[in-house]
């Protein structure tokens, strides 16, 4: 047998015995035998790298620590779902789906399990990996291929088993998840090293995909499963229960427990099914995925939003357990909030161990009567974020003790603020460190300066090291100061700098976004960017003047003149100056044709199909409309994505406001 022979054949062994372990958890043989047939595959690559292939499985770790994530456009959309939280909305989901129908449609239906974890897509050509990519958007994705390839359950090569040749190309949809043990083992390991901890095994899943270092990646307990075809080539599949058995054929971990259902008695069997051994499962569900079987009548259906409408998440009633609330601590964010978070007795709840849960603000908690010592109903909302509902008053001793705001900030010590049409308490400190990194951070992020690289991490970092003291000094760092920083080398300094360089002229709307003014995110700052065209303008105006401005009501404006009010805030203001930021737009003239949404006030609600929020605010001022953040009788059209909020929908209900999706967006943008 030649090298090159025995190499091939090794592979394929160590392919086989990985989808025995990996996938169908029945190994035949045993960790030393599989150890050795590994050794000396890698022995005889060293021997021989010119026979080395990127879909050997030695090739599962590697890859230079990459500096930001590539995007990804997806072959088709990869949509989400809508919800149903009873068998009332299931069976009425059935009903809008029939209206649809010609009559006498057959349904039957597939159900799976609804598995807590990352969305992923998976490109395959010739049977090679070549591509792995997060969701995103449902549009656009970020490349992660090189930390996918250290998940063993991702085969790097199909067909795993059988004689059965792989598609010219196959793109497969799965879910990256992490068992509860493993999470579990994970979370004491980080613990241990001092390491951060994650809340629930989803964060872990998307944390660790989501790593720069494929090396992190790979010592991270990730798992798969798969459980869609998004785009092939020449594989002719008109079933979702065929689906799930072609994966299986090319070796994809596809979940135990899919059931083929006739009607929805029997897809309700099957939930309450999976309701009941939700607890004793290995990994962390949130309901079940009911799917139309026949994929030409999911098609024929298409999508409401960006959910289709042939296929619905029937989610799980929110688990909950009763544990003794120890204490109450306080948060500050970014705006200055104090936000009160629970410090409970640990407690088991949804297969992870709750030590801490939101108490949402202090007039909640005097509401729910809520007090220090009580036995508290803990629940996940969602499954993931733990919050306290009330007390169980019936236990209390007469011990509890009352839970009052502060007077003062826990972490500076300055007096606190609340204004009186507010349940919020507020730190008015600008200098307030905890606040400080939060500020950081949202300035540096995509939707405000973009400073491509600086996250959570670095902004911790570089304010614990008295880099920055404010959010303008991003702009007097030195290659020397961030040099001196763990972490950094020559090249990752002159890539921050140079990303800090181009964050200096974004255009005002980011600057203002930015800046974090309480009540102005991205649509109200390009309001404001648009009427007032610069910041000494914006800093000139009064309260009465800003409440004129459309779209604004009396909270922003006074907020708006209390933040340029503040002289720590104007000193920041001078220093980006002195620096060479861009603090006013251009005037364009208004671009030359027609502008059909011209004259037209929009407001955005919901999660639109191929558009971010941003991107859609662009899209509509670039053909002459106008966006706004809440509904009025001067509101022309809602546009309505999936999940729209309750208070814009119900407001544009009650004034009489059109509804249009972004389908009709575009057909007037275009003049239709």
């Amino acid at each position: 047998m030649s090298v090159q022979e025995e190499i091939q054949r090794l592979r394929e062994l160590i392919r086989y015995h990985n989808y025995r372990y990996h996938v169908l958890d029945a190994p035949e043989i045993s960790d030393a035998e599989y150890d050795a047939l590994f050794q000396r595959l890698k022995a005889l690559e060293a021997e021989h790298p010119e026979l080395i292939t990127p879909d050997s499985p030695t090739q599962r770790v590697g890859g230079a620590v990459l500096e930001r994530f590539e995007k990804v456009r997806h072959p088709r959309p990869i949509l989400s779902l809508a919800n149903v939280f009873s068998e009332e909305e299931l069976r009425a989901w059935e009903e809008r789906n029939r209206k649809l129908l010609p009559d006498g449609t057959p349904l039957e239906y597939v159900v799976e399990p609804k598995i807590d974890g990352l969305t992923v897509v998976l490109t395959y050509v010739n049977g090679v990996f070549t591509q792995g990519a997060t969701r995103g958007d449902g549009e656009v994705g970020e490349d992660v291929t090189a930390n996918l390839r250290t998940v063993r359950q991702v085969p790097l090569r199909i067909p795993v088993t059988g004689t059965e040749p792989p598609p010219a190309r196959l793109v497969v949809r799965g879910e990256a998840y992490m068992a509860l043990a493993d999470f579990e083992a994970f979370n004491r390991r980080q613990e241990e090293r001092g390491e951060k901890t994650f809340a629930n095994p989803r964060n872990a899943a998307a944390g660790s995909l989501r790593q720069l270092d494929p090396t992190i990646t790979a010592s991270r307990p990730l798992r798969l499963y798969t459980y869609a075809i998004v785009d092939a080539d020449g594989v002719e599949i008109t079933r979702q229960w065929d689906v799930l058995e072609y994966l299986k054929r090319m070796g994809f971990p596809v979940a135990d427990g899919c059931e083929l259902c006739p009607d929805l008695d029997a897809v309700m069997k099957m939930y309450r099914v999976w309701e009941s051994e939700r607890d004793t499962l290995a990994y962390e569900i949130d309901g079940v995925v009911i799917k139309i079987n026949d994929l030409r009548v999911q098609d024929a259906l298409g999508y409401v939003g960006k959910d289709p409408r042939g296929a619905v998440a029937f989610k799980f009633p929110a688990r909950q357990a009763a544990t003794k609330l120890l204490a109450v601590g306080i948060n500050v964010g970014r705006t200055g909030t104090l936000n009160p978070y629970a410090i409970l007795e640990p407690v088991r709840l949804g297969g992870v161990t709750i030590k801490q849960a939101t108490l949402h603000n202090f007039d909640d908690i005097a509401r729910k009567d809520i007090r220090v010592g009580d036995t508290v109903i803990l629940q996940r909302a969602g499954d993931v974020i733990p919050q306290v509902v009330g007390p169980v008053e019936s236990l209390r001793d007469g011990d509890e003790q009352p839970i009052t705001p502060p007077t003062h900030c826990p972490v500076c010590g300055e007096p606190v603020y609340r204004a009186e049409d507010e349940v919020a308490y507020y730190c008015v400190n600008a200098s307030c460190p905890a606040q400080l990194v939060r500020k950081v951070e949202h300035f540096a992020s995509r939707g405000a300066m973009d400073i491509v690289g600086f996250g959570s991490r670095l902004a911790e970092q570089f304010v614990e090291a008295g880099l920055l003291h404010d959010v303008a000094d991003f702009y007097c760092l030195t290659k020397e100061q961030i040099l001196s920083l763990e972490g950094f080398a020559d090249k990752s300094a002159e890539n921050l700098l140079a990303a800090i360089e181009a964050s200096k002229n974004r255009p005002l709307q980011r600057l203002l976004t930015a800046l974090g003014i309480r009540h102005v995110g991205s649509i109200v700052a390009g309001i404001l960017a648009d009427h007032f065209g610069s910041i000494d303008a914006l800093m000139a105006a009064t309260e009465e003047e800003l409440q004129q401005v459309p779209g604004l009501g009396p909270y922003t404006a006074r907020a708006v003149v209390e933040f340029f009010a503040s002289p720590s805030n104007r000193a920041v203001i001078e220093k980006l100056r002195r620096a060479g930021v861009r603090l006013a737009d251009v005037r364009a003239e208004a671009p030359a044709g027609p502008q059909p949404l011209a004259g037209k006030t929009f407001v955005i609600t919901g999660t639109l199909p191929t558009m971010s929020r941003e991107e859609a605010t662009e899209y509509i001022r670039a053909h002459g409309g106008k966006v706004t953040d809440s509904v009025s009788a001067k509101t022309d059209y809602l546009v309505v994505g999936a999940s729209p909020g309750g208070t814009k929908y119900n407001r544009a209900v009650q004034l009489g406001i059109p509804m249009i999706d972004e389908e009709a967006l575009r057909r007037m943008a275009e003049g239709g």
